[in-house]
């Protein structure tokens, strides 16, 4: 009996001992440290791998051009609605009708207007016609009054030619019997002295007297006929002056019914001008009353609704938010990260709407970006205080930007920056230093040569 007991301790003991082994893993090696040291390995390796510096912000979908954005539709005339020609959410094409207006002035309210200033406009044009040619009849009227006063000059120079010599023939004529009579005058005052010697009879000194005195009175009227002459070829020149100051007035007085006629031509060409414009403004007024579409879009946010309301000018009617327009986003980037950003570098995008998987340091193993690059940089601070970028889509990547975005849709943005390594973008962030500045390599390229050069 003992040494039953004594086997069964014995047996009892060693199930003991190996269950204590067992539990306690007392003979079993620990890994602990096999992994700790594995994993310190991978994460030494881990801290060399490559990593994409970034700047995350948010934005909002917009397009890059300004025409391409919903604009408004407005009106230039104040006027009552008279037919709506679509509704809200139609799609119009540029020139379609939107709606019609009626006039509300009074001075516009006759519908004969348009023809009645046209009629007005053709009176003014004939006046301006027959105005034409008056000063046209003026000109020909002063070439023949030029005209005549030539021969009439002409005609005078002959009589005053001709005068001179009868003037000079006269004057000869007073000469010869001056001659004459000095002759005559000899012969009287030697048959006085003849006669008183009794060497000639008295009949015969009574016949030279006679003689003298018959060329006495010849010489005298020689000399009036001469005077008369010369009388005569004044009054020639004073005809002479006479043409010419009368032709020089009727010239004149022709002249100026000539330039009274340009001058009611040239008020009537403007009151002609006047007409054309309102002419034209009641004509473009008239088409102003349909408003149409200045593009391709679909109509949105009508401002009036019912029939008859009024417009005022300058107010909105509706908006049209246009077809096929080139998308962007527009990002505000914070004044610290502006140095940072230029233009042409990559952005990754995610639109609100699509899943995405993103690891913002490894853009190449993202899923669900796309891709962008910086358009414009404006310089001037916004409201918010941040500064407003524009990246529009990146044509040089094979995936495109969803079709079905929409102006407004909310999207955030990555904009890559400087490759460098993960152990040194942690020990960056959590010494809170801000990313590393440094310039696009092609900036740095076009600068060196430029400080060669």
């Amino acid at each position: 009996m003992e040494i039953l007991q004594h086997n069964i301790d014995e047996l009892y003991q060693q199930n003991a001992l190996q269950s204590y082994k067992k539990i306690y893993r007392v003979n079993k090696q620990s890994s602990v440290k096999r992994w700790l040291i594995s994993i310190l390995c991978i994460c030494a390796v881990v801290m060399f791998l490559p990593w994409t510096q970034n700047i995350k912000t948010s934005g909002t979908i917009t397009t890059l051009k300004q025409e391409d954005r919903p604009q408004e539709v407005n009106t230039i005339l104040s006027g009552s609605i008279v037919k709506w020609y679509v509704k809200e959410g139609d799609f119009v094409k540029k020139g379609d009708t939107v709606l019609k207006l009626g006039e509300v002035k009074v001075d516009y309210f006759d519908p004969n207007l348009l023809e009645r200033t046209k009629q007005q406009l053709e009176s003014k044009q004939q006046s301006a016609a027959g105005y034409e040619g008056k000063a046209k009849t003026a000109v020909t009227q002063i070439q023949a009054q030029q005209e005549a006063q030539v021969l009439k000059l002409a005609m005078l120079d002959n009589k005053i030619k001709q005068q001179q010599l009868k003037i000079l023939s006269d004057s000869n004529d007073v000469i010869a019997i001056a001659n004459e009579l000095s002759i005559y005058k000899r012969q009287l005052d030697a048959g006085k002295i003849m006669l008183d010697s009794g060497a000639i009879s008295l009949v015969d000194f009574e016949k030279r007297r006679a003689n003298y005195q018959n060329g006495f009175a010849k010489k005298i009227s020689a000399e009036n006929k001469l005077a008369q002459s010369c009388q005569e070829l004044t009054n020639y020149k004073i005809e002479k002056n006479s043409v010419v100051q009368e032709y020089i007035d009727k010239v004149s007085k022709t002249e100026g019914d000539r330039f009274s006629s340009l001058s009611n031509l040239a008020t009537t060409q403007a009151d002609i001008s006047k007409l054309q414009n309102v002419y034209a403004n009641y004509d473009i007024r008239n088409k102003l009353y349909y408003i149409i579409a200045p593009q391709d879009g679909q109509v949105i946010k009508a401002k009036k609704a019912g029939i008859g309301e009024f417009v005022k000018e300058g107010e909105m009617i509706v908006q049209i938010v246009p077809l096929n327009t080139n998308y962007a986003v527009e990002m505000y980037v914070e004044p610290m990260d502006l140095p940072l950003v230029h233009l042409g570098e990559k952005v990754r995008f995610v639109f609100d709407g699509f899943p995405a998987i993103v690891f913002s340091g490894w853009p190449n193993n993202s899923y669900g970006t796309f891709g962008g690059r910086i358009t414009a940089i404006e310089t001037n601070i916004s409201s918010n205080g941040k500064f407003r970028v524009l990246v529009a889509e990146d044509t040089t990547q094979n995936k495109q930007w969803p079709p079905n975005l929409k102006i407004g849709g909310g999207a955030k943005g990555i904009a890559l920056l400087k490759d460098v390594k993960l152990g040194y973008e942690l020990w960056r962030n959590i010494n809170g230093f801000p990313p590393e500045y440094y310039k696009p390599k092609a900036k740095e390229e076009s600068k060196n040569k430029d400080d060669k050069k």
